[in-house]
């Protein structure tokens, strides 16, 4: 199998000190950036739209922030009366943590898909994940604020009865939120994916070919 040089250890941190004042450029341009995020304008919303909780009952849209200021909300493709679970989504869902730390900076982090309750309950009992994952089956949700039928990210801000959206992102723009995904950007062979300027006789895949449902490896 094709695989990095090897040389001495000399030469080997002279390359990663150079490596790492791209590193440190990459992040400070990642602050600025989310500097410039935090200073977007955000659109107020309806705070009238009903969804349904993992429970069963219908809350309000206040209800999905759980007493917090700040909901980001995990776009989940599972549509109505599809048998098809996103293994990407799925994946992406593999990878949230416990929300202690979001939670002691006022912020919570929900699932939300268009399906029923009905259909996300057996993908949530399949996989045993915890995060609330709420439906907005029966609510025009989805269309009014233009989500499609794809996978992104949502973020909002309540202030009393007000309820804002601040962020938006799907793609790529997700995939910086991934632990996977970033532990294998720094690792010799990466993700292993065509698009990926790798050495030749890297090993490399079509994009998202190798993914699966955890319990389909």
């Amino acid at each position: 199998m094709s695989r990095p040089a090897v040389v001495s250890v000399q030469e080997w941190r002279a390359a990663r000190d150079a490596l790492l004042v791209k590193e440190k450029e990459h992040t400070r341009a990642l602050d600025a950036l989310a500097a410039e995020r935090r200073r977007l304008p955000m659109v107020r919303l309806d705070p009238g739209y009903r969804f349904t909780a993992p429970d069963g009952s219908g809350v309000d849209f206040a209800d999905l922030f759980d007493g917090r200021r700040q909901l980001v909300v995990y776009h989940f493709m599972l549509h109505p009366g599809s048998d098809h679970v996103c293994d990407g989504c799925s994946s992406f869902t593999d990878n949230l943590a416990d929300q202690s730390h979001l939670n002691a900076r006022d912020t919570t982090l929900a699932l939300m898909s268009p399906a029923s309750q009905e259909q996300i309950s057996l993908v949530r009992k399949r996989f045993g994940w915890t995060t609330p994952w709420y439906s907005a089956f029966g609510s025009t949700f989805y269309d009014d604020l233009e989500l499609g039928g794809g996978f992104g990210v949502s973020v909002f801000l309540r202030d009393g009865d007000e309820i804002f959206r601040s962020y938006y992102t799907s793609g790529r723009g997700v995939d910086r939120l991934r632990m996977d995904f970033n532990l294998l950007d720094l690792t010799p062979y990466g993700r292993q994916e065509t698009w990926e300027d790798s050495p030749e006789g890297w090993p490399q895949t079509p994009t998202m070919q190798w993914l699966r449902h955890r319990d389909e490896y």
